[in-house]
């Protein structure tokens, strides 16, 4: 996706005035070919376009703009960003993967449950997915209430991998139109032995067996999914930003999604063709 969240400082905080949100898939095919697509890199510039407009019209001053995983490993990444710096005055920085992990925790701490002990916070995107272990027991007070205190949750973060693995790469491993449950199962059994080696250097395992545990999605796949379990109209931010899940909720959603077809899943309002 390329998404904008233009806010305004207040006494709370933050106040945000507007956003956007376009799915581009600028990755598509880079695993393949190694570059980013002449059709990726159009479809990315008119998203980036109405960005900037939107911009200029909030008068926005301060500013940070990423760029993640497809223009980390594109062989024409950094051409990509000079066209986007010379067609549309927008300067963009790419990213570490650490980086890309330690901006989504800071991003959604103030929802961690501040009765565990151990929170795993996961970014799942289209070409990498980042997962953090925090142990909440070092962060002094709990989670963080504020966005002044979200700095202290750096020092809370106990493990973290960055997975090169995302919806477009699995959609294009696997397919993205005639997904079942074999198919889906298949998925599930590939992601699980990118993450063996995770498991094995963090050793958490022993340590979540009497641990009570909080998990964080951030990102379009788990709002997609709190979109489909609300059986929202349309994509709600405000009724999903925040929305508590219990597993078997993610799974009856996860059966339902593999039990449909492509017409049918298109039709479902939080996800689309």
């Amino acid at each position: 996706n390329c998404r904008l969240l233009v806010a305004r400082p207040s006494r709370r905080g933050f106040l945000v005035i507007d956003a956007f949100s376009r799915i581009i898939r600028l990755g598509e095919g880079v695993t393949a070919s190694g570059r980013l697509s002449e059709a990726a890199m159009s479809r990315t510039l008119d998203a980036l376009r109405i960005c900037a407009e939107k911009m200029r019209r909030r008068q926005v001053v301060r500013s940070r703009l990423v760029a993640t995983e497809a223009c980390r490993i594109a062989g024409n990444g950094g051409e990509f960003l000079d066209r986007v710096d010379r067609e549309l005055g927008l300067e963009l920085e790419i990213i570490t993967r650490e980086a890309e992990a330690r901006l989504a925790v800071a991003g959604c701490a103030s929802l961690i449950d501040r009765e565990c002990d151990y929170a795993l916070v996961f970014d799942i995107g289209g070409g990498s997915s980042e997962l953090i272990w925090l142990d909440l027991n070092r962060m002094e007070g709990g989670a963080p209430r504020s966005i002044a205190e979200r700095i202290d949750v750096q020092d809370a973060v106990l493990a973290w991998t960055s997975l090169p693995v995302g919806v477009v790469t699995l959609s294009e491993h696997f397919g993205g139109h005639h997904i079942d449950a074999g198919v889906f199962e298949a998925m599930v059994t590939h992601v699980t032995g990118l993450l063996g080696d995770f498991e094995r250097e963090a050793g958490m395992r022993e340590r979540l067996d009497k641990a009570r545990v909080h998990l964080l999605g951030t990102s379009g796949t788990v709002t997609t999914v709190a979109g489909v379990h609300l059986g929202l109209a349309s994509y709600d931010r405000n009724r999903i930003d925040g929305c508590w899940l219990l597993s078997d909720d993610v799974r009856a959603v996860s059966g339902r999604l593999t039990a449909m077809s492509y017409r049918q899943r298109v039709a479902e309002p939080c996800i689309g063709a």
